[in-house]
């Protein structure tokens, strides 16, 4: 798919803060990269991957957005609706994951401008420290990234595809946010 992706913390079974880093009390437990530089490690290089996951096979996969693809992410009463909107319109909803209490969507991105000075980031976009400002319609873009199945969530149930990828090219951002903004609101 051309997705680049990273090893992330998994969660542990001692409590609902107990994540394989070694953070004491990690307050994003088994939902974040191992690694602080993770912008940097995330690769599509099969050998480095294939490493990767014969080291930590547990590990979760983390995918940096803001590349090849942005995510919104919903709460899952919303996500499934807007999910149905679609289907019953006929409007392509691209790859769509659960992720416990939330559903993602993957759309293309819209950090495609060939002058970094160009592109601005919108009161939408999220980073992985601004999760309890952002109770609904999370944007994930440049400078974040998503747990991707099958991931193990805190609860300890796996993220899962709702609609997989399969290679065709991912939907206009503008056209999804416009369902589920509506679906949001």
């Amino acid at each position: 798919m051309g997705w680049a992706s990273c090893p992330g913390a998994r969660p542990l079974r001692n409590g609902p803060r107990a994540c394989s880093c070694d953070r004491i009390g990690c307050p994003d437990a088994g939902s974040h990269p191992l690694s602080r530089a993770w912008q940097m490690q995330a690769t599509t290089d099969a050998t480095l991957l294939t490493h990767w996951w014969q080291s930590e096979p547990e590990a979760n996969v983390i995918l940096p957005t803001g590349r090849v693809f942005d995510v919104f992410d919903v709460p899952v009463a919303a996500g499934l609706t807007a999910l149905a909107a679609m289907d019953s319109a006929g409007t392509a909803s691209g790859p769509v994951a659960a992720n416990g209490d939330r559903v993602l969507f993957y759309v293309a991105t819209r950090n495609a401008s060939d002058d970094e000075d160009e592109w601005w980031s919108c009161s939408l976009d999220y980073g992985p420290s601004t999760i309890e400002e952002m109770p609904g319609l999370r944007w994930h873009c440049r400078d974040s990234y998503v747990l991707a199945p099958p991931s193990i969530l805190p609860t300890g149930q796996p993220a899962s595809w709702l609609r997989p990828p399969d290679g065709r090219p991912l939907p206009d951002p503008l056209r999804v946010l416009d369902v589920l903004a509506d679906t949001c609101e």
